[in-house]
């Protein structure tokens, strides 16, 4: 028998591991660099700490995710084993960036943090903080499903902080807030179903019951995409914009996601395995999670036009 490592043959990461980390580095370049790459050429001004900003926000919202996730996902996972609870540190990891939001801000305009929480921006960071925070408590007590109420807190303040609008405010906010909502149920619920799949060696009713769900977040997904960018990017910038430009690359990553999440769908039906497509859209839609945050950084194409 070969013993793995110092005492016998060298071991290997897993194709897992290997994915993992090259989604992760991925999702760091795009956070840390998509902002310089998408502005170059269209004369728009450089946003103060995008890069940083873009990661925290991805950050923000992978936490929001994974703790959204879980708590669709136990429903949806009927009788068995339960993976870990991993809902107390998304919400834990959504708190810290937007803390580091918080502070980003006080850093970049150069006000002191009691000046930066009477700024509605300040004062909606303030908010999500403390409500993942709290959210993070409640999914680690006897009754994780509490953790609901504070989790949409966050998700409303999010919204209305990610995107201030002067014209028709409530109905911006509320697109972004369904927006956030399904995009959450769509990626975290992926993630934990898969994470109930791996512990169970299995579970084609699982993964059916998901695909529903998944069905209608994915509708949710378009119809708010597509109205929010009807109203904040004109066409005539579509090319020339650094939002139009992130954009179309992360409609083109959402195109794939769909694709992929048919391909399960119909390996599904068919009584194949439905997981190997299913892992690579996760991936996917970790990328696309981090351009969503890279479009709250980069300028308002709508300036182009004044």
């Amino acid at each position: 028998m070969t013993l793995p490592g110092p005492l016998g043959t060298p071991s290997r990461p897993t194709a897992a591991a290997v994915a993992a980390a090259a989604v992760l580095a991925l999702v760091l370049a795009v956070a840390l660099l998509g902002a310089g790459l998408a502005r170059t050429g269209t004369g728009e001004l450089r946003m103060p700490a995008a890069g940083t900003t873009a990661l925290l926000r991805s950050l923000l919202v992978a936490g929001l995710a994974v703790a959204v996730g879980e708590l669709a996902g136990t429903r949806l996972a009927g009788a068995g084993p339960l993976p870990r609870r991993w809902a107390a540190p998304g919400a834990l990891l959504a708190a810290a960036s937007a803390a580091g939001l918080l502070l980003l801000l006080a850093a970049v305009s150069g006000l002191s943090l009691p000046v930066v929480y009477g700024l509605r921006e300040g004062r909606l960071l303030l908010v999500t903080a403390n409500a993942c925070a709290l959210a993070a408590l409640c999914a680690a007590s006897r009754r994780p499903a509490l953790a609901a109420l504070p989790l949409a807190a966050a998700v409303v303040a999010e919204a209305l902080r990610a995107h201030p609008e002067t014209a028709g405010f409530g109905l911006g906010t509320g697109l972004t807030v369904v927006h956030l909502t399904a995009a959450s149920l769509w990626t975290g619920g992926l993630l934990y179903v898969l994470r109930v799949l791996r512990l169970r060696g299995g579970g084609r009713e699982v993964l059916l019951r998901y695909a529903r769900t998944a069905a209608v977040a994915y509708a949710a997904l378009a119809v708010t995409g597509t109205l929010s960018t009807l109203r904040r990017l004109p066409p005539e910038t579509v090319l020339t914009s650094a939002y139009g430009r992130v954009l179309l690359v992360k409609l083109a990553l959402f195109g794939g996601a769909s694709l992929l999440a048919l391909a399960a769908r119909s390996r599904l039906r068919s009584g194949a395995d439905a997981r190997p497509p299913a892992r690579v859209e996760l991936g996917v839609l970790a990328v696309v999670v981090a351009l969503s945050a890279l479009l709250t950084v980069v300028p308002d194409p709508a300036w182009l036009l004044l």
